[in-house]
């Protein structure tokens, strides 16, 4: 025998259902091959141009997915492209053009005093669809730009794999 349903049963019941799924998100990241691909794209952009470098890509909260160093890479350039990764992915924004927005003088010129931000080019948020996937960070080209052309590389390498 079957019971019928209160219409003011369904209704908290419809309604509790709607309040779980705006409790929750779903979120899109990089996977551990597509980070690796671009890293290793990077790693051999740079080193086409003779540059010895270090490449963080990180997932879409800045932590840390792949991280490749180049054998006569600084020590430093380990913790700087981690950095910066962690920074685009932060800010959601290229680091060359961070650097820019946070110059002395600037509004925004306090932000550079927090821990990790790192203002110089290298860093470049990895997106699909418009929504922010991970990021990429290079250390250890002759300058920001140089770092950047290496990180874009690495991207490129993964943008058909990010078409949603």
């Amino acid at each position: 025998m079957m019971k019928r349903i209160s219409p003011l049963l369904l209704s908290f019941c419809l309604a509790g259902s709607a309040m779980a799924q705006d409790a929750v998100f779903q979120s899109k990241t990089l996977t551990p091959e597509a980070a690796l691909k671009a890293a290793q794209a990077a790693l051999e952009s740079c080193r086409k141009q003779g540059f010895q470098i270090a490449v963080a890509v990180t997932d879409r909260t800045g932590l840390v997915q792949v991280l490749l160093r180049d054998r006569f890479a600084g020590a430093h350039t380990i913790t700087v492209a981690t950095d910066k990764a962690w920074t685009a992915a932060s800010f959601k924004a290229s680091t060359l053009e961070f650097g820019k927005d946070t110059q002395a003088g600037k509004s925004m010129s306090g932000i550079r005093h927090v821990s990790r931000v790192v203002a110089a080019g290298g860093g470049l948020p990895i997106e699909a669809g418009g929504t922010l996937v991970g990021a990429i960070g290079i250390s250890g080209g002759p300058g920001g730009e140089a770092d950047e052309a290496c990180a874009k590389a690495g991207i490129k390498a993964i943008a058909d794999s990010l078409e949603l």
